[in-house]
C-alpha cells in the first residue's frame, strides 16, 4: 500500500492509510506501506520511508508530498523485494510516491481516490501524464460521492464506493482532559488551525459573538498551527476562555472527543468524506457541523449530528447555542451517531476492501512487476493466494 502523505503529519489520508493496514494485519493479511517520512522518524514495522516529503500546496492545503530519484529508487527497491500480490496507491494523481509505483509497477493495481474538487489547474496541465499511470490501475475505489465525482469529471473511468473507515472501539470510551468538561460549556475542534478551509475562523467568530453572553463557555483546541496567532483573532477579554492543546497524542485525542459538550467541524470545502466526524461520532459527541454535501451525508441529512450554513459565524452561533441549551437533544443526537458510525467500522470496511482486491488479483497471471528500463520482471507473489 502505498500512502502519498507524509507520515510524519497526522491526516485524514495517512489516518485511513493507516487503520486499513492495522484491520488487514489483523485479520491476518501480510502488508507493508511505502510512505514519505524522516529517515530517523519512528515508524511502524510494516512502513518503509520513501524519503522526506516537501511541502507542496495541493488542493487548498499544504501537502507534504515525495517525488524524485531518491524516492523513485526506494520505491523501485520495496516493489522488487515485497513481491505483492495486489499494489494499492492511495491518490495516484497526487505528485508522490504513489504516482512513481503506478509507473514502476505492472501487475493488479488498486487505486483508492480521496479528495474532492470543484476544479484544479494542476491537474487539467498533468492529465496527458497522469493518464499514462491511471490506465494502468485496474481496480478503483471512490471513499465518497463526492471523491468519485471528481475522478469522473476529471479524471475519467468510474470507481467503486466504499467510505472512510474509523475504528470505532478506539474512540468509545476515554476519560476527559483534565480540567475539561462535559460540563455544558465546551466546545471542541479538532483540525489544522493554519489552514483556512477547516474553518477555525468561523468557529472562532461564532464563540466571540455567543461568549460574552455565557460566562462559563470555553473553547478546545487541538492541532498543528500558531496558537498566537489563533488567539489573536479573539477578543483579549475572551482569550483565556480558549485552550489550545496544539498537537495531540492519539490517546490525548480520543480524551479530547470525551472532553466536550459540543464538537464542532466548521469545514468550508474541500471534503470528500469527514473523518473527524466518524471519530466524534464514535466517541458519542453531540455533532455540530457546516452543511456541505460531504458532512450532511455522514450525518445522515442532520439525524446523527446537527448542521449550520457553511461559513455563517451567526447560524453556527445559534445552533450551538440551541444544542448547549437542549441535554436531552445532544443526548440523543450521541445514540444516533453511535448507531450511525458503525457501518464505517474497519471491521466492515476492510472486508470491502479485500473484495476488491480479489476481484483484480482473479484474472492476474501473477504478483505486481516491476518495471526496469522498459522491461518488466514478474515477482512471483511471496504469500498465499488470499495473503496481501
Amino acid at each position: 500500500m502505498v500512502c502519498p502523505y507524509t507520515w510524519d503529519v497526522p491526516g485524514g489520508v495517512m489516518a485511513h492509510v493507516r487503520d486499513l493496514a492495522e484491520a488487514l494485519i489483523a485479520d491476518g493479511h501480510h502488508v507493508s506501506v511505502m510512505a514519505p517520512a524522516s529517515d530517523d522518524a519512528p515508524l511502524p514495522f510494516y512502513v518503509t520511508s520513501a524519503g522526506r516529503a516537501m511541502p507542496v500546496p495541493y488542493n487548498g492545503s499544504v501537502a507534504r508530498l515525495a517525488f524524485g530519484f531518491l524516492s523513485a529508487g526506494r520505491v523501485r527497491k520495496w516493489l522488487r523485494e515485497g513481491r505483492f500480490d495486489v499494489l494499492h496507491v492511495h491518490e495516484p494523481a497526487v505528485p508522490s510516491v504513489g504516482l512513481l509505483a503506478v509507473w514502476a509497477a505492472r501487475g493488479p493495481i488498486v487505486a483508492t481516490f480521496h479528495a474532492s474538487y470543484q476544479r484544479s489547474r494542476a491537474v487539467s496541465v498533468s492529465a496527458p501524464v497522469l493518464h499514462t499511470a491511471l490506465e494502468k490501475i485496474t481496480g478503483r475505489i471512490a471513499v465518497s460521492d463526492a471523491a468519485r465525482k471528481t475522478l469522473v469529471e476529471h479524471l475519467g473511468g468510474d470507481a467503486v464506493l466504499i467510505p472512510n473507515g474509523v475504528t470505532v472501539s478506539r474512540y468509545a470510551e476515554a476519560e476527559p482532559l483534565p480540567g475539561w468538561g462535559p460540563d455544558g460549556g465546551v466546545i471542541g475542534f479538532l483540525g489544522r488551525m493554519d489552514e483556512p478551509r477547516k474553518g477555525l475562523s468561523v468557529l472562532l467568530e461564532a464563540f466571540s459573538i455567543i461568549a460574552p453572553e455565557r460566562p462559563g463557555l470555553r473553547l478546545l483546541i487541538a492541532g498543528p498551527g500558531d496558537a498566537g496567532d489563533v488567539l489573536a483573532k479573539v477578543p483579549a477579554a475572551l482569550r483565556d476562555r480558549v485552550g489550545i492543546l496544539g498537537m495531540v497524542s492519539e490517546e490525548d485525542k480520543v480524551r479530547a472527543y470525551h472532553s466536550v459538550d459540543v464538537y464542532c467541524a466548521p469545514n468550508t470545502h474541500g471534503e470528500s468524506f469527514g473523518i473527524v466526524l466518524t471519530e466524534a461520532m464514535s466517541a458519542g459527541a453531540a455533532v455540530l457541523a457546516s452543511d456541505i454535501p460531504a458532512f450532511r451525508r455522514v450525518l445522515g441529512e442532520g439525524q446523527a449530528g446537527a448542521l449550520f450554513t457553511t461559513g455563517d459565524p451567526a447560524s453556527l452561533a445559534r445552533e450551538a447555542v440551541a444544542l448547549l441549551d437542549d441535554p436531552e437533544r445532544r443526548a440523543k443526537l450521541s445514540d444516533e451517531a453511535r448507531v450511525a458510525v458503525r457501518k464505517y467500522d474497519w471491521s466492515t470496511v476492510a472486508r470491502d476492501v479485500v473484495r476488491v482486491y480479489e476481484t483484480v488479483t482473479a484474472t492476474a497471471a501473477g504478483g505486481v512487476e516491476e518495471e526496469h528500463n522498459g522491461r518488466s520482471r514478474q515477482a512471483e507473489p511471496a504469500y498465499e493466494a488470499e495473503a496481501l
